[in-house]
């Protein structure tokens, strides 16, 4: 289980039927086996992630408003992978329960600030 506190991300890949961009930011805590992350960005202006570490993999719900303030959510798991600079990759499988569609999200965590 690896330590998300503190941690910022961007969505440096997006599927088809995603509605975040590399404009989206995430913003991740982390309480024992507790994972939650606000994020905001493109189309995207509030959402949210909660969930918990399974294993290796952590395991979500996630809500957001989107540009039109249509509310929309679902769950995911991700994969978290460490990059060769040391900086943290969560590939995200979502599927969506508010509306038809799944995919492929991948989050890069951003560089340290200089």
């Amino acid at each position: 289980m690896r330590n998300l506190d503190g941690r910022t991300m961007f969505v440096s890949t997006t599927a088809a039927e995603g509605v975040v961009s590399g404009e989206t930011h995430l913003h991740f805590t982390q309480r024992g086996q507790r994972v939650a992350a606000r994020y905001a960005g493109g189309r995207v202006p509030r959402g949210w992630l909660v969930g918990r570490w399974d294993g290796d993999i952590l395991r979500f719900r996630y809500a957001q408003r989107e540009d039109s303030s249509d509310i929309h959510g679902g769950r995911s798991v991700c994969a978290v992978e460490e990059r060769e600079d040391g900086r943290l990759r969560l590939i995200e499988h979502f599927t969506w329960s508010t509306r038809s569609g799944s995919g492929t999200n991948v989050f890069d965590e951003l560089p340290p600030s200089s």
